[in-house]
């Protein structure tokens, strides 16, 4: 065999042992006592932490609302602890077996865990980071916007350092159903039969309490926001430059960032290679609010 044949099968076996080097990993820790299966999450460590605690990001996995698992996190944990934070992602249940309400509940209960254990990890519970992809990231945005969840939880947004939402289309739900009808009254087709308008409850009044954008105030301790959007995606891309301006509005530190040579899937899975730019905002990001403070300018642009 020759040198080049070995090279070929050695490098790929170095590459997973440094990835399983990189990071611990305690999987499927119930947040709930005698929970549902879907009431789990996973928590990525250092595999040599640093002393004191380490900020913590807090991941929502995508799907639709309807599926996904927190499995689905490409390179985010190896990259995060390798930048010396404690990483957790977590599952939740899912339409149409639970409502809306119930499902970003769960989410609210799996950040209430983070809050009351994660010190036993490494994690510091007064610097936590809310990010997720897609349908994860309306519920980050909703989260970190709509402090009734939390409160419910004992959790204060004070503990939140920043918002990470990834190529979400739900920040204001009213305005993408109106897109979404719009266009087929002008151009027809067959509109889905449990799309969004569904999906949140079949009522406009809970559509507009499901939007983050509702619920940004100054004054409440909102985290600073970076909003990563696909820039070929009309709806992420103003979906994304609305809540912008609504925080921008709040003065709420806040950033829209639209990548172009992407789509919406490799957008979140790129996240944490070091030549993406996505990845060099995200990373910028966190370096500024993770020292503990949430930064003295208003309008990040």
């Amino acid at each position: 065999m020759n040198l080049k044949r070995i090279t070929s099968l050695v490098l790929p076996l170095l590459v997973v042992c440094n990835t399983v080097r990189a990071q611990q990993l305690k999987s499927d820790i119930p947040y709930v006592e005698n929970g549902q299966e879907r009431q789990v999450l996973d928590v990525y460590t250092p595999e040599r932490a640093a002393d004191g605690r380490l900020p913590v990001m807090f991941w929502i996995h995508g799907g639709g609302w309807e599926g996904g698992d927190k499995s689905e996190v490409a390179l985010k944990p190896k990259a995060l602890t390798e930048r010396g934070f404690v990483f957790v992602s977590t599952n939740y249940r899912l339409l149409p077996g639970v409502e809306m309400s119930v499902l970003i509940r769960d989410v609210a209960k799996a950040l209430g865990w983070v809050s009351r254990n994660i010190a036993s990890y490494g994690g510091d519970p007064q610097r936590i980071f809310i990010g997720g992809h897609s349908a994860g990231a309306q519920l980050a945005a909703l989260l970190c916007t709509d402090d009734r969840y939390l409160k419910e939880e004992g959790v204060s947004f004070q503990v939140l350092k920043g918002c990470v939402p990834v190529d979400g289309d739900t920040y204001d739900i009213p305005k993408i159903i109106m897109t979404a009808e719009l266009r087929q009254a002008l151009y027809g087709g067959m509109m889905p039969t449990f799309g969004h308008r569904q999906k949140f409850g079949n009522d406009p009044e809970k559509h507009v309490d499901f939007s983050a954008v509702t619920h940004v105030a100054k004054d409440k301790a909102v985290p600073p926001f970076l909003l990563l959007y696909f820039s070929g995606n009309p709806n992420t891309t103003a979906q994304a430059q609305r809540l912008e301006a609504v925080l921008h509005g709040a003065d709420i530190p806040a950033k829209a960032f639209g990548k172009g040579d992407t789509n919406h899937r490799r957008l979140n899975d790129d996240l944490g290679t070091p030549d993406d730019p996505a990845t060099q905002e995200f990373n910028k990001f966190l370096d500024r609010f993770s020292t503990g403070g949430k930064g003295a300018s208003t309008n990040d642009k």
